[in-house]
């Protein structure tokens, strides 16, 4: 785990000086895919360039990104790249977006970096460790009632207004549109349920081990673990003893 921690640490620096070189630039190329979701340059060049790494010094694992689709593992383990999870943010320059490094054996997330490069903070999560920020290990805060909780999500369409409103009635208040920062903000303790849904593997398995091994929880929409199987749907709780409240809320509505 040491070494693939510093490999998974090498990634995020070269990552993340792409994504400075076209932050908050005039050159920078915005493209609408079939999705009608936005790409840019860097989130191609940045993809390319751990592909690139992968290839070089981990030839065996498999590797699944946003961008180019999926390599096969033959070692068993699979790297799951979103090179910029936020690329609406990245667009507009707002530094809520990050890079994504997860790391699967076989289906199971167990390694996990969220980077922002612009802010220079990192949170890396790994199977069995405590999670750190910026290397100092951290924890999610203490709350086990869904009243005093702070919740996130997108937006009241990724999840559907009803059940935004539910959610926002039963907890302390709401934000929005925190990309995957609002993941290490709950690993640091700030934020205490987060929910979303329209979600890509590349978008959750990163985040699995870092908010574990803060002390939370996190699954489906039905309380199963997230794995490269998992579908669109993700609930997430800092404290567990919010969990079971939490997807009440969420199946309810």
């Amino acid at each position: 785990m040491d070494d693939l921690k510093k490999f998974a640490l090498i990634l995020a620096d070269a990552a993340g000086e792409i994504a400075r070189t076209y932050y908050r630039s005039e050159d920078l190329d915005i493209v609408t895919k079939s999705d009608l979701s936005p790409v840019t340059q860097a989130d191609r060049e940045i993809e390319t360039c751990l592909r690139e790494l992968v290839a070089d010094h981990r030839p065996d694992d498999g590797i699944i990104g946003e961008e180019f689709g999926a390599t096969a593992s033959r070692s068993g383990l699979t790297w799951v790249f979103d090179p910029i999870d936020g690329t609406k943010s990245f667009t507009i320059g707002r530094p809520t977006f990050g890079t994504l490094i997860g790391l699967c054996d076989g289906d199971a997330p167990i390694l996990g970096v969220i980077d922002q490069p612009i802010l220079k903070e990192r949170w890396l999560g790994a199977l069995g460790n405590v999670t750190t920020f910026n290397g100092r290990e951290v924890d999610a805060r203490a709350c086990s009632d869904l009243k005093s909780a702070i919740a996130g999500t997108g937006s009241a369409s990724q999840i559907g207004a009803a059940r935004c409103q539910a959610l926002e009635a039963a907890t302390r208040y709401m934000v929005y549109q925190g990309d995957c920062y609002f993941y290490g903000l709950m690993a640091n303790g700030a934020i205490d349920v987060l929910v979303e849904d329209h979600l890509g593997i590349y978008d959750f398995i990163a985040l699995v081990p870092v908010i574990e091994g803060a002390g939370g929880i996190i699954t489906d929409w039905k309380g199963e673990a997230l794995t490269l199987n998992s579908g669109s749907t993700l609930a997430a709780s800092g404290d567990p003893r919010l969990h079971d409240a939490l997807l009440t809320c969420i199946n309810q509505s």
